[in-house]
């Protein structure tokens, strides 16, 4: 069996080396347009700011290593320039010698990934305007960073963008990131980023929002930034990181079935409508996990997992790739903000009926020393428990929470089974119960109705009735005095049951404390005596994510 890939890196690589363990005597040629076959792209932003100091370490699996030690024919700077689906070949071309030859196969894979989009703005052209895709742009940014050069603007914060942004400024640079929408890293929900947002602001990155570049003029050897606000940036060189777009031209032109965003249709073995013909990686539509929409998700573990996947599909194994659930992390200076699944933002265009809750835990118990605060947002279906999708967002295991939920809806657990996960405890690494077990407590006491729950963004509307709410802080006056929520009466939790002939039983209640547990207490309380009573999910810290200013 003669087998074709057209690409390599996370998901072209895996194939070939899945391919070679599955097939011992099958001929693999991988066709790599660039100069290196496998290398770790995720690593540029690091390499640049110096944070991987040797340029090798990028280098996953070099080509001698793929030639000698897997036998593989690995030819690189070749691009493929048109696949004959009838003919069953594909035409290369050497860019060393500008030859050109047709190249048979039995089985090809495209994995030509997804390059950087380029908006028609006057002047992106220019040398200084450049994207972060493979090692020539992180040996050209580089450069630049360690030439003595002091300005840099980012176009775009989502995950490179704020990668480079942090790498940028760890080599002394000015960096200003201009970002179209009102936040910074857009698949997240608007406050569960604002700490990030902060953090890059306290380490001395601009931020600019619902701002966007219209033009870039070289001026004195250097970049003069024009935005639609009307202000103009002076810049060394521009970072462009407004997302990428399947690099699909050869399935077009050889009418292999695409999507409506471009990417490669595939059945779940990876197949195209071609049965001869699979495409993996970044270049391919998945289907979300979770609703089973069509969507475009470039991630570097779906990508190995669907090389994988189409390897052993050739050779006869069954195999299927179950979706995509989104999972993702992205850190800088010291804090990282992570997702799987739905966000809030999505399940309201899409009008599903969902129910959130906030906690604010410690990464390990706190009276151990070091213990670091988080954030973490649970979503869920108000009528069974079904787990829709999970943020966090803090300095320490914040990675940690997340990968157990993700592992939780892959196997379609609800929210009561997570107040039942039993994980690894020591003061040092956790608590005997977990975030994720608190996350378990609260949703599921919402979801029985011991736990009413209402939330910042319903405020001051009533959760019931849609009548002016009556806001309780049951902190003590000390916390009280240092911040609270305008218009909220201050009765502290141990005064509480001295005091319901001050709480109204002709409109409903909404409780909150510091975090949400004394929220809790004061709704049980509230709800024995007959008061129409909800606890805001994640209170005081929780209302600060909303109003960070």
């Amino acid at each position: 069996m003669k087998i074709v890939i057209i690409g390599g890196v996370a998901g072209g690589a895996s194939a070939a080396a899945r391919a070679r363990r599955l097939g011992e005597d099958a001929e693999i040629i991988v066709l790599e347009r660039g100069q290196y076959p496998s290398f770790a792209n995720c690593g540029l932003p690091y390499y640049v700011g110096g944070e991987i100091q040797s340029r090798d370490k990028l280098l996953v699996a070099p080509v001698e290593m793929l030639r000698n030690r897997h036998r593989l024919d690995v030819r690189v700077r070749s691009e493929v320039t048109q696949i004959d689906r009838q003919n069953k070949t594909v035409q290369v071309r050497d860019l060393n010698s500008g030859t050109e030859y047709a190249e048979p196969y039995d089985k090809l894979i495209i994995a030509t990934g997804a390059a950087p989009f380029k908006p028609p703005i006057p002047g992106i052209d220019s040398e200084l305007v450049m994207g972060l895709r493979d090692l020539a742009d992180a040996d050209r940014m580089h450069q630049l960073a360690t030439s003595g050069k002091q300005r840099a603007v980012i176009v775009g914060a989502g995950f490179i963008g704020i990668e480079v942004a942090e790498n940028l400024r760890h080599r002394g640079m000015d960096v200003t990131i201009v970002e179209l929408a009102d936040q910074i890293l857009p698949p997240w929900d608007h406050e569960m980023i604002a700490p990030m947002d902060h953090k890059l602001r306290s380490e001395g990155i601009e931020i600019r929002l619902s701002d966007s570049a219209t033009a870039f003029k070289e001026v004195d050897g250097g970049l003069q930034v024009e935005l639609k606000s009307g202000d103009t940036l002076a810049a060394d060189f521009v970072v462009l990181s407004v997302g990428v777009r399947p690099e699909n031209r050869l399935a077009i032109d050889a009418q292999i079935e695409c999507g409506s965003r471009g990417g490669i249709v595939t059945n779940e073995h990876m197949q195209t409508n071609d049965s001869d013909v699979y495409a993996v990686g970044d270049v391919v539509q998945v289907d979300d996990y979770i609703t089973h929409e069509k969507i475009q998700i470039p991630l570097a573990g779906p990508a190995n997992r669907q090389g994988r996947i189409a390897a052993d599909h050739i050779f006869g194994r069954s195999s299927s790739y179950r979706g995509t659930q989104g999972t993702a992390i992205v850190g800088a200076f010291g804090m990282s903000a992570a997702m799987v699944g739905q966000s809030e933002k999505l399940l309201r265009r899409a009008g599903t009926t969902f129910e959130k809750v906030y906690i604010h835990p410690s990464d390990h118990a706190g009276y151990y020393p070091g213990a670091s605060p988080m954030t973490l947002k649970l979503l869920f279906d108000r009528e069974n428990g079904a787990i829709l999708g999970a943020q966090g967002v803090g300095s320490k295991g914040v990675d940690k929470r997340i990968d157990v939920i993700a592992m939780a809806i892959q196997a379609k657990l609800t929210v009561e089974d997570l107040e039942e996960a039993e994980l690894c405890y020591a003061p040092q690494f956790g608590h005997a119960k977990d975030p994720i077990n608190m996350l378990g407590f609260v949703a599921s006491g919402v979801l029985r109705g011991d736990h009413p729950v209402t939330q910042v963004d319903r405020l001051p509307e009533s959760p019931a009735t849609g009548g002016e709410v009556f806001l309780l802080d049951v902190r003590s006056e000390a916390e009280n005095s240092q911040g609270h929520i305008p218009g909220a009466h201050n009765i502290p939790i141990e005064q509480l049951r001295d005091r319901l002939d001050e709480l109204p039983k002709d409109k409903p209640i909404a409780a909150y404390c510091q975090v949400g547990m004394r929220g809790y207490l004061a709704t049980r309380v509230l709800m024995h005596h007959g008061f129409d009573v909800h606890n805001l999910s994640g209170g005081y810290k929780a209302w600060l994510l909303y109003h960070p200013a």
